[in-house]
C-alpha cells in the first residue's frame, strides 16, 4: 500500500532534492508559459549555491549557528550560580545580534550552510534591506532575522530560532491583518510569493528545485489603499476611510537678499488611492511658517526629503513625524536633477506611458473623443508651466512611485492642483490650530473641532472633499454665492419634502439626495475604488461594486433633471447633477459591465469571469476550448473502463473533492497499475493510469487558463485607464454633492441663517446679530450667551476687548473668525444675521507655547507669528489678537503691543480685534478717534460674599462697550485651586501693589495739575500790586538766608515765614 501512496503525493509535490544536489549546478529558471504583461514587480529569486557564501555576508540577518554534538556528559553535582555568565548567556539568548558582517577570517571559523529557502532569503533581504519582508512558505508568511524582531514586537508573536536564523511566522489568511499593522507602525512591508505552481512546476524545467519566489507587493502607508489585495481600508494601520494618506515630497534652495525669507520651497503631495496632486513653490522664513500650513493641511503619512535640506526645515519635518505619529520619512538625494534634469526624467516617463497607451488595443469607447486632450491636461504641456523645484519633488516623487508599479497616476489619472490659488484662502498653521479647525488642542482628535460639527457628509470621499473646503475657504463673491444658493435650494427641498413625499411618482430633491447618499454611504469608497481599477490592483468583485454603485447613483439623479415640474435654479446644483448622471458615463459603465460574470466574480473563479467569444477575449477562448478538449477527453475514457471490466453502467465518481473516480467492489481484481485512492468496507476507489494522467493534463490546461485569464483582467483594467478621467469627474461632483447636502442638513439642523456679502464697492464691514460659536453653541445649546460684532471700514474697524480671566474674551474673537470662515466656505452661520465683505484671509495670535527643538522661547514664538501677520495681512484680512506681549517684562510687551496694532491700525487699515489686560493700549483710542472702540466683557461682583479677601465674580460672557480695569487674576486662581495660603499671600501683595499705584497715579495727578496751572498762576502773579511781589520775594530771600546761616533761632525765623508763604501760594493755585 505504500507505494500506490507515493504514486499520489508525488503527483502534486517534487520529490525532494538529494543532500548532495545542494552542491549541484543551480537548476534553470522556472519557465512561464503565460506571463503577465508588464508586471508592477519583476523580482524573481532563485536558488544559485554557486555565491552563497559571497552573498551572505552583507545581510542584515541575524544567523544562528547550530553547535556540534558533544558526547553526554556524567550527570555531576549542580554547581553555584554564577550572576555575572548567567547575564551573559541571558543577554546572548534574548537579544541575538541584528546584523551579520563576517570577515574573512570569521567566515572561516564560522561556515553556516544554507537551506535553499535560507540563500532565497539572502538574496531578497540583499535587493530590500529596508524592507521588512513576508516570505511565503507553505500555508505560512515567515519573517527571518531582524524583520522577525520586528514582527515580534509589533504583532506580538513569538519569535524562535530555526536553523540560522531567528523567525516568525503568521497564517496566511490572516496575510491583510498583520500587513496592515506593521504599515500602520511606519514600516514598509513586502511581500513575497511563490511564483509557480505545484502544477507548473511539475512539468517544467525547475522540477528539483525549489519554488522561486519573488516580491509581488510593496507596502507602505502612502500607498496600501491603492495596493493589490488590500481593498476595504481598515483600522488596524491608524487609516480611517475619511482619512487621506498623502505622499509629501518637499525640497528646497537657500535665497539670499531678500528681506525675511531665507529658503525658496517647492513640494509636491499625492494622494495614490484617490489621484489627487498637490503642488506649490513658495518663500518661507526662519520658522517655516508656510511649510507648517501645508504640512498640517495636508497631513501627510510619509515624506520624502529631497537632499540637501536646511536644518529648521529637517527639524519642523521631523518633528511632525515624531514617534507617536508613525510617520514614515525617506531621504532621497536631488543631485542628479539639477540643471533641468528634473524635467528630462518627468518626460521620459510620460513618453514611456503614451507608449504603452498606444500599444494597448480592447475597449474603445466614442466618449474618448481626443487623446490629445487627455495629454494637454495632463501631459508634459502642464509640466512644463511648473516651477523648477516643484518638477524636482515631481521626479522624486515618480522615481519612488516606481517602486510600487504606481507611477501611471501622475501622468494620466492625475488632477494637478496648486496647495494655493487667487480664488481660495489658504489659512496658516497658527490659524488652523489656534481655531481648532480640524483637531481640538486639548487631545489632537477632531472631536470638538469645527469640522466635526459641520461634517454631516454620507461618503469617506464627501468627507475628505469637505475637510479641503474647510481648509481653503474661498475669497470670490460669486463662487461663495454660487454654493449658497445651491444650499439653499436643497434646504427648501428639506422643508418641502413631507409635502412631496405623497407625490411618490416626482421624487424631490431633498429624497433623491437622500436615497443616493445613503446608497452610497454604505457601498464601497468608490473614489479610492475607481483609482484603485486605475492601477490595476482591483479585483472583479471591487471593479463590478463600484461601476455599479456609479451607475445606480447616476440613474437616480437623472431623475431629478428630468423633472420638470420641479426645476433646478441654482447653477452649480445643476452642473454637478449632470455631471454626476452623465449619460457617457453610464453608457460606458454598462458596456464595461457587460462583459464580465458577476456570478464568477462572486465566487472568485477567475476562469468563468470573461463573457469571452472569437472576437472578444480571443486568448480566454481559446483556454476554455484547451480546457473543454482535455475534459472531454478525460471523460471519454470511461468507455474504455467499461469494456474492461465489462460493466456498462460504469461512470465516473467525485467523492471529497477528488473527481474522476473508479469505485469497484472489494473483491474485485483490478490492473496492478490502477492506483488506490480510498476504500471501505465494502468498495475500494482507483484512479487508472491514463486517467492520473488525463487528470494532470487537465490541471496544467486549468492552471494555464487561469494565468490567460489573469493577464487578460490586468489588459481589460488598462484599458479602463481611457475612462477614468470621465468616472473620476463623476465621483468628484458626487462628492461636492455630498458636500453641500451636508452644508443644507447642517442649516435645518442647527437652525443657522444663511450669510449676505456686500458688493466689492461697498466699504468692508463685518456686521453680526446675536452671533454664536459654532462649537460651544452647539454644546451649551441655550445656555449660550450670544454676541453682537460691528466693524466697518469707514468707521469702526478696530476693537480693544479687556475684561476678567476666563470671562470669554477668547471664545468671542474666535467666533468673530469662525463665522467669517463659514461664511465663505459656504455654510449657513450661527447668528440672527451676517452682513459681510469677502476676506483674503483670517490671521490669528492666540495662546502662548515655546517651541524646545527650535530653540525658541514663547515670547519669540509670539514675536515671529505677529510678524508674518504684519508682513502678510491686507486691508481685506482679519485679524484677531489675544494678550500679545504677555511673555516679556510689562514694559516691553506694552510698547511691542501698542506697536503692533498702531502698525495694524494706521498702515494696514484691516479689520482688528485685539484682546489685552494692558490699560495703557487703550491710549491709542486718542490718536484713532472713532476708529478704535474699547470694548469689555461684563461681570458682577458680590460684597456681600467673600472668599479668601476676594468678592465673588459672576462672569456675563456679553460683550458691552467701555474698557474694565479688573482682571481678577485671583478668582481664576482659587477656581485653580491654589492653597489657600498662597492666596491669602497674593491678595496681600495685590491689594499694597495697588495702593503703591493708586498713590503714584495721585501723586502725578497732583503734578500734572500745578504743571497745568502754573501758567495762569504766573499771569496773575503778574497783574498783583508791587507790594505783593515785594513780599514774596522777601519770604524766597528768607528761605536762601535759612539754609546759609549758621545761627538756629534765626533759621527758624526765616523758615517760619517761608512755611507761611509756601501755604498760601498753594491755596492760591489749588483754588
Amino acid at each position: 500500500m505504500g507505494k500506490p501512496k507515493q504514486q499520489v503525493i508525488s503527483r502534486f509535490f517534487a520529490p525532494k532534492p538529494a543532500p548532495n544536489s545542494a552542491t549541484s549546478s543551480p537548476p534553470p529558471p522556472a519557465a512561464s508559459p503565460l506571463p503577465k504583461p508588464s508586471p508592477k514587480i519583476s523580482a524573481v529569486v532563485s536558488y544559485s549555491p554557486s555565491n552563497s557564501n559571497a552573498k551572505r555576508r552583507s545581510l542584515n540577518l541575524s544567523p544562528n549557528p547550530s553547535p556540534s554534538k558533544r558526547p553526554k556528559p556524567d550527570p555531576l553535582p549542580a554547581p553555584a550560580l554564577n550572576p555575572s555568565l548567567h547575564q551573559k548567556f541571558l543577554a546572548k539568548f534574548l537579544d541575538p545580534p541584528s546584523s551579520t558582517s563576517f570577515s574573512k577570517e570569521e567566515s572561516k571559523s564560522c561556515k553556516l550552510n544554507y537551506t535553499p529557502l535560507e540563500q532565497q532569503v539572502v538574496e531578497l533581504k540583499e535587493k530590500y534591506p529596508d524592507v521588512i519582508l513576508m516570505i511565503e512558505v507553505g500555508y505560512r508568511y515567515r519573517f527571518f532575522g531582524h524583520d522577525a524582531e520586528v514582527a515580534a514586537k509589533v504583532l506580538g508573536i513569538f519569535a524562535h530560532v530555526d536553523r540560522n536564523f531567528l523567525t516568525a511566522s503568521v497564517p496566511t489568511f490572516r496575510l491583510n491583518f498583520h500587513v496592515r499593522r506593521l504599515v500602520g507602525a511606519g514600516y514598509k512591508v513586502g511581500v513575497v510569493k511563490q511564483t509557480e505552481t505545484a502544477a507548473i512546476k511539475a512539468h517544467g524545467s525547475n522540477k528539483l528545485g525549489p519554488f522561486t519566489r519573488g516580491l509581488s507587493s510593496l507596502y507602505t502607508k502612502a500607498t496600501i489603499e491603492a495596493a493589490e489585495t488590500m481593498e476595504g481600508g481598515g483600522t488596524e494601520s491608524g487609516i480611517s476611510e475619511e482619512s487621506t494618506n498623502y505622499i509629501l515630497c518637499v525640497v528646497e534652495k537657500n535665497l539670499t537678499g531678500l528681506m525675511g525669507f531665507e529658503v525658496k520651497v517647492g513640494l509636491l503631495a499625492v494622494e495614490i488611492s484617490t489621484g489627487d496632486v498637490v503642488h506649490g513653490e513658495f518663500n518661507d522664513g526662519a520658522m517655516r511658517s508656510g511649510l507648517e500650513a501645508v504640512v498640517l493641511s495636508l497631513s501627510p503619512v510619509e515624506i520624502l526629503l529631497g537632499e540637501p535640506v536646511s536644518t529648521e526645515t529637517e527639524k519642523l519635518l521631523m518633528a511632525y513625524a515624531g514617534p507617536k505619529s508613525n510617520v514614515r520619512v525617506q531621504r532621497m538625494s536631488r543631485d542628479c536633477y539639477n540643471e533641468g534634469g528634473g524635467l528630462a526624467e518627468v518626460m521620459s516617463l510620460y513618453e514611456n506611458m503614451d507608449d504603452d497607451h498606444s500599444k494597448s488595443n480592447g475597449l474603445h469607447d466614442p466618449m474618448d473623443k481626443s487623446g490629445k486632450e487627455r495629454n494637454d491636461l495632463h501631459g508634459i504641456e502642464a509640466i512644463m508651466t511648473l516651477p523648477d523645484l516643484v518638477v524636482q519633488a515631481l521626479a522624486l516623487t515618480i522615481r519612488y512611485l516606481k517602486e510600487f508599479g504606481l507611477e501611471r497616476i501622475i501622468c494620466f489619472g492625475s488632477s494637478f492642483r496648486p496647495f494655493s490659488n487667487s480664488v481660495e484662502m489658504t489659512l496658516s498653521a497658527n490659524t488652523l490650530h489656534q481655531l481648532e479647525v480640524l483637531r481640538n488642542n486639548f487631545n489632537g482628535s477632531t472631536e470638538g473641532s469645527l469640522f466635526q460639527v459641520m461634517n454631516n457628509t454620507c461618503t469617506s470621499f464627501g468627507s475628505r472633499l469637505f475637510k479641503q473646503w474647510l481648509t481653503h475657504p474661498l475669497c470670490d463673491a460669486n463662487l461663495i454665492t454660487s454654493r449658497l444658493d445651491a444650499v439653499s435650494e436643497i434646504l427648501r427641498s428639506m422643508s418641502t419634502s413631507t409635502v412631496s413625499q405623497a407625490e411618490i411618482s416626482k421624487p424631490d430633491l431633498n429624497s433623491v439626495l437622500s436615497s443616493v447618499f445613503t446608497m452610497l454611504g454604505r457601498s464601497l469608497d468608490v473614489e479610492r475604488g475607481i483609482t484603485r481599477i486605475f492601477h490595476r490592483t482591483a479585483k472583479p468583485t471591487e471593479f463590478i461594486g463600484v461601476i455599479q454603485v456609479i451607475l445606480t447613483a447616476g440613474k437616480e439623479l437623472q431623475n431629478i433633471s428630468s423633472n420638470e415640474d420641479v426645476p433646478l435654479h441654482s447653477a452649480l446644483l445643476k452642473r454637478l447633477i449632470c455631471s454626476a448622471s452623465s449619460s457617457s458615463v453610464i453608457s460606458c459603465g454598462v458596456k464595461l459591465l457587460s462583459h464580465l460574470n458577476k456570478d464568477a466574480a462572486d465566487q472568485g473563479d477567475m476562469m468563468n469571469l470573461f463573457v469571452s467569444s472569437n472576437d472578444q477575449f480571443p486568448e480566454v477562448a481559446a483556454g476554455k476550448i484547451a480546457v473543454e478538449m482535455v475534459k472531454e477527453n478525460l471523460d471519454s475514457l470511461i468507455s474504455q473502463y467499461r469494456k474492461q471490466l465489462g460493466m456498462r453502467n460504469l461512470e465516473f465518481k467525485t467523492i471529497s473533492g477528488t473527481s474522476h473516480l473508479i469505485e469497484l467492489s472489494s473483491d474485485m481484481r483490478v490492473p496492478s497499475n490502477w492506483i488506490k485512492i480510498s476504500s471501505t468496507k465494502k468498495s475500494t476507489r482507483y484512479h487508472p493510469p491514463e486517467v492520473v494522467k488525463a487528470l494532470d493534463e487537465l490541471l496544467l490546461a486549468r492552471e494555464e487558463l487561469t494565468v490567460v485569464c489573469r493577464s487578460t483582467w490586468d489588459q481589460f483594467l488598462m484599458q479602463f485607464s481611457e475612462h477614468y478621467a470621465y468616472f473620476k469627474a463623476a465621483v468628484q461632483s458626487l462628492a461636492a454633492l455630498d458636500c453641500l447636502f451636508s452644508l443644507a442638513t447642517l442649516a435645518k439642523d442647527k437652525s443657522f441663517v444663511r450669510p449676505f456679502f456686500v458688493k466689492e464697492e461697498e466699504p468692508r464691514q463685518i456686521h453680526i446679530k446675536r452671533g454664536r460659536h459654532p462649537v460651544l453653541g452647539s454644546i451649551l445649546g441655550d445656555g449660550f450667551v450670544p454676541n453682537d460684532t460691528s466693524l466697518r471700514e469707514d468707521g469702526e474697524y478696530c476693537q480693544i476687548v479687556t475684561g476678567p480671566n476666563m470671562g470669554g474674551k477668547s471664545c468671542y474673537i474666535r467666533q468673530v473668525a469662525l463665522i467669517a470662515l463659514m461664511a465663505q466656505v459656504g455654510s449657513y452661520v450661527p447668528a440672527t444675521s451676517a452682513r459681510l465683505h469677502v476676506l483674503d484671509n483670517i490671521y490669528t495670535r492666540m495662546g502662548a507655547s515655546d517651541s524646545i527643538q527650535q530653540g525658541t522661547s514663547t515670547f519669540f514664538e509670539e514675536l515671529t507669528e505677529t510678524s508674518t501677520i504684519l508682513r502678510n495681512c491686507t486691508h481685506k484680512s482679519l485679524v484677531i489678537i489675544d494678550e500679545l506681549g504677555r511673555g516679556t517684562s510689562t514694559h516691553d510687551g506694552v510698547a511691542i503691543a501698542y506697536a503692533s496694532l498702531h502698525a495694524l491700525i494706521k498702515d494696514k487699515r484691516c479689520m482688528v480685534i485685539f484682546v489685552t489686560h494692558y490699560p495703557k493700549i487703550l491710549d491709542i483710542m486718542k490718536e484713532f478717534k472713532g476708529e478704535v472702540g474699547a470694548y469689555h466683557v461684563a461681570f458682577m461682583t458680590d460684597e456681600t460674599r467673600e472668599r479668601n479677601g476676594q468678592h465673588e465674580v459672576t462672569f456675563l460672557y456679553k460683550v458691552i462697550e467701555g474698557a474694565s480695569d479688573k482682571s481678577f487674576g485671583l478668582n481664576v486662581a482659587r477656581l485653580a485651586q491654589l492653597p489657600s495660603s498662597c492666596i491669602a499671600q497674593a491678595t496681600k501683595m495685590a491689594a499694597k501693589l495697588e495702593a503703591d499705584l493708586n498713590k503714584r497715579e495721585t501723586k502725578g495727578k497732583s503734578e500734572d495739575k500745578i504743571v497745568a496751572k502754573s501758567g495762569r498762576c504766573a499771569s496773575e502773579l503778574q497783574l498783583d500790586s508791587h507790594e505783593e511781589f515785594t513780599e514774596t520775594f522777601r519770604h524766597v530771600v528768607n528761605i536762601m538766608l535759612a539754609l546759609g546761616n549758621t545761627d538756629p533761632s534765626k533759621v527758624f525765623c526765616y523758615l517760619k515765614d517761608a512755611r507761611e508763604a509756601a501755604i498760601r501760594a498753594l491755596k492760591m493755585v489749588l483754588d
